[in-house]
């Protein structure tokens, strides 16, 4: 077993001020339910967001194969949503992923899955922020690095309201963003230029109007970002200690949000791949310049318009989402006192505003840097994080945890084993460049585990699991 607290941590020798004291962990309020939570989930995984701004370049790298390539990942991650929903249950806790694995399989690995999903907390929503000067070009003309973090900037205002509220306004964008996907999806099929059977020909254009061969490798290679692709619905594991019944309400916000949310993205995926002029159309990933002519510039300026708000959409749910698991450190004292006082602090509307501010304007300044090595470490976190929280799935069933209630997961243990391997492979054919980035900041998350939180581990990294 582990020595992950219960309830209350141990008292500090580093005397902190309310309201975050060492011996009162702070709690956050359960406000939502499964309908809200789903709505903010979905918004997380900003079906639109990822459609239009992620799927671009994997037509750029995969062509036909994309679709194929998205929904081998969709497949692996239904196993994925199994593990979540059956340690977001066990383990409610806004600290997600590095909870579930601290409490399961240790406090180096829960700190190792901290350190994971903190690059992803930094990296994604500048990475699809900075989408949103594409999609407002029909009205103005901006630099995606400016706009990005000026998309940023607002998100972290938004994120500081009360959680309902935000439900409500990511649930409108919502709305509007699947609208969208379902016109680019209808126009696609309108239009098709090939049959079904283009999407197992594994083509992409190559140079002089040539048509290259897409290998079984790339496709593996691109599984990583296909991953990226749903990964949002882990945001319901993060807010399970602000959700109505958490032993109930996550599995079916998990397992909802992943079917919901793969449809929304694949199937104008599939449309797209068919609908498209040529192989050379399709590669270049403009979806924008597609529907225009598969309509008009009118038909094409609402879609656009329509992403442009997927992405700020996005954008608020994941600085709230990620404010949660800096809150959830801090209360854990992941960090040197004045630090974790800090940003443990909830503001008047029971948000963690420093936390929320430490994310939003981190990601303003992200905006600014290569966007390749964004998608690169992103990919490589991912992966890392599905294969350590695989990992503590083995340990769910074991001492305490056996008879707990909790949503249990089916083939057990064989879906977790199953998915070890398949991460393995998967981080083994990624680019040598992003694994030596995210391996090299793994070390550096290593040796302050071994310097600063094992010496003081009665004081430091006391992970909590707050009561229902």
């Amino acid at each position: 077993m582990t020595d992950t607290l219960r309830s209350a941590a141990a008292p500090s020798a580093e005397a902190l001020p309310d309201p975050a004291s060492e011996d009162s962990p702070q709690k956050l309020k359960r406000s939502i339910g499964v309908v809200g939570g789903t709505l903010l989930t979905l918004s997380c995984v900003t079906p639109a967001s990822s459609l239009f701004v992620v799927v671009p370049d994997l037509f750029g790298s995969l062509g036909t194969a994309t679709a194929l390539t998205i929904g081998v990942g969709s497949l692996i991650c239904i196993g994925v949503a199994f593990l979540y929903s059956e340690l977001g249950t066990l383990i409610p806790s806004a600290g997600g992923e590095y909870a579930m694995v601290s409490t399961l399989a240790g406090r180096l690995a829960g700190w190792l899955v901290f350190v994971l999903s903190l690059l992803v907390v930094f990296i994604v929503p500048p990475v699809i922020a900075m989408g949103t000067a594409d999609y407002l070009e029909p009205v103005i003309h901006l630099d995606p690095a400016i706009a990005g973090a000026g998309v940023m900037l607002l998100s972290t205002l938004a994120g500081l309201l009360d959680l309902r509220a935000n439900a409500w306004i990511t649930g409108i964008f919502l709305v509007l963003e699947v609208i969208a996907a379902a016109l680019v999806a209808v126009l696609g099929f309108a239009h098709a230029e090939r049959g079904i059977g283009s999407l197992g020909s594994m083509q992409v254009a190559g140079g002089n109007g040539h048509t290259d061969a897409v290998t079984g490798m790339l496709v593996v290679s691109g599984l990583a970002i296909a991953l990226f692709v749903t990964q949002g619905f882990s945001t319901a594991v993060y807010l399970s200690e602000e959700l109505e019944n958490p032993r109930k309400s996550v599995a079916r916000t998990v397992l909802a949000t992943l079917a919901i949310s793969t449809v929304v993205i694949l199937v104008p995926v599939v449309a797209i791949t068919m609908g498209a002029k040529d192989l050379t159309a399709l590669t270049s990933g403009d979806i924008s310049t597609m529907v225009v002519a598969w309509s008009n510039s009118a038909v094409g300026t609402f879609v656009s318009l329509c992403v442009a708000l997927a992405i700020i959409n996005a954008g608020i749910v994941m600085v709230i989402q990620n404010s949660r698991v800096l809150f959830a450190s801090a209360r854990d004292k992941a960090w040197p006192g004045p630090v974790n006082n800090a940003l443990s602090r909830l503001g008047r509307f029971g948000s963690p505003w420093v936390a929320t501010l430490a994310v939003g304007v981190p990601g303003a300044a992200l905006c600014f840097v290569n966007l390749d090595t964004l998608y690169g470490v992103t990919g490589v976190s991912v992966t890392g994080m599905y294969l350590l929280v695989a990992v503590a799935a083995l340990f769910a069933r074991r001492g305490a945890h056996k008879d707990r209630t909790a949503w249990r997961m089916p083939l057990w243990p064989g879906i977790p084993v199953v998915l070890i391997a398949l991460m393995i492979y998967i981080l083994i054919e990624q680019e040598v460049t992003y694994l030596l980035w995210t391996g090299g900041i793994m070390a550096v998350a290593t040796l302050y585990w071994a310097f600063y939180l094992r010496p003081r581990q009665e004081t430091r990294w006391l992970v909590s699991v707050p009561a229902e």
